[in-house]
């Protein structure tokens, strides 16, 4: 498959209400949000969408309101499929290509893991073949899924027995298999990188994309990183990847999930509480944050 994740995609927020219910009237605000500070690709239903707390029923519905609001809009629509239930996510996976979505991604499954690269491509198999038009991306996040094998062997494995195989949305720290995996089949298949505090790193290796839940509230910050890499000016980029380091290490001192809604918050783009098994913060932990971002210059930085 041809279709690339290329510049900055963000991993959205699943917006929910007050009482932790889907409140889908918010995805038209988010993509305003994104569009303006020019994001023009969205990773919906994934890890930041909190996709397991979400019911199949809600995840259908989330995937068709973005369809909705990005319809004639110049944005592009990568839907997360993947679930512990394969049925569930062949499903999804169809309801995407009906969309017409751009493509798809999913995680392997992560109760009943797969034993082996093998049956792990069998997995991702059966879902793309729900969507037989639609560019298909394993998403690669063994710290979440606890299933870590070898992406570049993967790749090689799931060449003949994917056919929409685009690539894998790569949110793995570990650089050398990321450096291997874009080699493979001399370059064929696209790795958007997935881990924000190390976009740079990444860059230098090859990289020509990222998919990230900081860039939902802090683009700007990643565009010049993007743009002084591009020239060459290296000494800027550090500066621009050092304020990553230090805005994403202040949310994970609060609880990332929760404390990156609250930034979405301060920048009137309300996508309201976590659901849980994430905790939510108080209103003077808000405060707190609110401080502690006005203290590292968080606010200037996407203003600049």
């Amino acid at each position: 498959m041809s279709f690339k994740l290329h510049g900055l995609v963000a991993a959205t927020h699943t917006p929910f209400d007050g009482a932790g219910q889907l409140q889908l009237a918010a995805v038209e605000r988010q993509a305003e949000h994104l569009l303006r500070n020019g994001v023009k690709t969205v990773f919906i239903g994934g890890s930041t969408g909190e996709s397991h707390s979400l019911t199949f029923d809600e995840r259908r519905a989330l995937a068709q309101r973005w369809s909705e609001v990005l319809r004639g809009v110049h944005m592009r629509l990568v839907v997360h499929v993947g679930s512990n239930c394969l049925s569930d996510a062949r499903a999804l996976a169809a309801q995407a290509a009906e969309l017409n979505a751009d493509a798809i991604a999913a995680l392997a499954p992560s109760y009943f893991k797969p034993k082996s690269i093998e049956v792990l491509v069998a997995c991702c198999a059966e879902i793309a073949s729900a969507a037989k038009q639609t560019p298909f991306y394993f998403y690669d996040i063994p710290v979440l899924t606890g299933v870590n094998f070898s992406m570049p062997e993967f790749l090689r494995q799931a060449a003949d027995r994917i056919p929409t195989l685009a690539g894998i949305k790569f949110t793995n720290a570990d650089l050398m298999a990321y450096q291997s995996c874009l080699q493979v089949s001399g370059g064929r298949y696209d790795i958007p990188w997935g881990v924000d505090e190390y976009l740079l790193a990444a860059l230098a290796l090859g990289a020509v994309g990222g998919v990230g839940s900081s860039y939902n509230f802090a683009a700007p910050i990643y565009h010049r990183l993007l743009a002084a890499f591009e020239r060459g000016d290296v000494a800027s980029a550090r500066v621009e990847q050092f304020r990553s380091v230090q805005l994403i290490e202040l949310l994970a001192g609060y609880g990332y999930m929760a404390a990156a809604k609250a930034v979405m918050g301060f920048l009137s783009v309300d996508v309201g509480p976590a659901r849980s098994p994430n905790v939510n913060l108080s209103r003077e932990q808000k405060g707190s944050l609110r401080e502690d971002l006005n203290r590292i210059g968080f606010f200037e930085w996407i203003e600049g």
